[in-house]
């Protein structure tokens, strides 16, 4: 479904690296920016390989990338995180969110933060979501479902 959106979404590196280059806050940067990006990064990359992965994305050859392309052109020359890191980091966006330490967050909650992470899915698709993750309908998601959900 749209968890793979998502997830890829969550890496807020990427969304950062992405808005300092879209300073204008157009929705898109130019393909010739991403290798000045990646660099920045520290992304290793061929050039080569990053202006053939650009052509394959770019489907409408504008030259214009928008976040989702960058996200699909980026995972391509990101290094994966090991299990450990990326629980440890979703471990810490779930403390973010469970202020009180009680070690659930609230569904409503979760459906915020889904929607701030992309704001394409509709109320079908959050309730979808939702119903999903809280199978014991008690509209709370502790660290564990919230970890499954987000990889």
């Amino acid at each position: 479904m749209k968890q793979k959106l998502v997830i890829n979404q969550l890496s807020p590196a990427l969304r950062k690296a992405f808005a300092t280059v879209d300073k204008a806050k157009k929705g898109y940067v130019e393909a010739k920016d991403l290798e000045t990006i990646f660099t920045t990064m520290g992304t290793a990359f061929d050039i080569d390989d990053l202006n053939e992965t650009i052509k394959r994305v770019d489907s409408e050859q504008d030259g214009k990338i928008n976040f989702d392309k960058f996200v699909t052109i980026a995972s391509n020359f990101l290094q994966e995180d090991d299990e450990e890191t990326i629980t440890n980091e979703l471990r810490e966006a779930f403390r973010l969110y469970d202020k009180e330490g009680n070690g659930y967050i609230t569904t409503q909650t979760l459906k915020e933060i889904l929607r701030e992470l992309d704001n394409k899915l509709s109320e079908s698709d959050l309730n979808e979501i939702i119903d999903e993750i809280d199978e014991d309908g008690k509209g709370k998601v502790d660290f564990e479902g919230f970890r499954e959900l987000m990889i």
